[in-house]
């Protein structure tokens, strides 16, 4: 995301690249992108200042989530939402957008993001609307183009809604970058050190008395995967209740007694047994097999 948002050309007559994160539930889409933004919007305000030459509070970036039913005035309307627009409220959807672009370039926004825009239908007459508005946007606004949601390719967005071969609607596809997530698989060496690396990482984070090295990424790597299923959002629930549960018994420290009585996200419990299996007959393992454990 670095490399796109830094390398477009964010002058008004130039077609700016945008960026569609595409993947399915729990990976940590939104997450992601959030903890991107965070970073993003700290970076331009080190570098430019909290305020602009013209003394508008500087706003590097701009996030609106939006539902089902979101049309082309409703987006300009939650647009408007995010500054505090007086006039958020009344007019037109051609108005509306044009105060958008006004609080756009007055507090020098270089990254619009749209979360949940699976939300949208494309295929009915608001959802190819809202798809042309977000063209309009990438010509007319300076602003990088940052879109989060589940199966956005099926769902139509870079065809809007028409078959993909129609090459008259073809301008969001080719403007856009694809990026997607995977969850965590351990079916290699690379995937287990990645693994591993989350488990340490998140040890560092558990506040409990009596946690010790090697809690997750040693005494329960596998236990964890089989849980999760490599889903980062499974894994973080099932490590949040089971902490919660920790501290409310006592135990203060996570052992496979404790987890097997909290109950994670359905999706993953459906998945469960068959991977338990596979791992307890050793047909897979989450830990790294090469001797520099430590060094991972």
């Amino acid at each position: 995301m670095w490399d796109i948002v830094d390398s477009n050309q964010q002058d008004g007559d130039k077609a700016k690249g945008a960026v569609a994160v595409d993947a399915f539930p729990g990976l940590g889409k939104t997450t992601t992108v959030l903890a991107f933004l965070r970073e993003f919007h700290h970076r331009e305000i080190a570098e430019n200042g909290e305020f602009t030459a013209q003394g508008h509070e500087r706003l590097p970036v701009c996030r609106v989530g939006l539902t089902g039913n979101t049309g082309m005035k409703d987006l300009n309307r939650a647009i408007l939402e995010f500054f505090g627009h007086a006039g958020r409220n009344r007019g037109t959807a051609a108005q509306m957008g044009q105060r958008a672009l006004d609080c756009v370039l007055s507090c020098e926004v270089r990254v619009l993001a749209l979360d949940d825009l699976h939300f949208l239908k494309w295929r009915n007459t608001s959802g190819i609307e809202v798809s042309n508005h977000l063209k309009w946007i990438a010509n007319e606004f300076p602003v990088t183009l940052l879109m989060i949601g589940v199966g956005l390719a099926e769902k139509g967005l870079f065809s809007e809604g028409t078959t993909s071969g129609d090459t008259a609607l073809a301008q969001t596809g080719r403007r856009t970058t694809r990026l997607d997530m995977q969850p965590f698989t351990i079916k290699n060496e690379a995937g287990r050190r990645e693994w591993r690396k989350m488990l340490l990482a998140l040890e560092k984070r558990v506040v409990l008395a009596d946690k010790y090295p090697g809690m997750l990424a040693d005494d329960l790597s596998d236990y964890l995967f089989a849980r999760s299923t490599g889903h980062i959002g499974s894994l973080m629930t099932l490590i949040n209740r089971g902490c919660q549960r920790a501290v409310r018994s006592g135990t203060e420290r996570l052992d496979r007694d404790l987890l097997d009585r909290v109950k994670n996200d359905e999706a993953s419990e459906k998945a469960r047994r068959e991977l338990e299996t596979a791992l307890d007959k050793r047909r897979l393992t989450s830990r790294l097999r090469s001797s520099n454990r430590k060094a991972a």
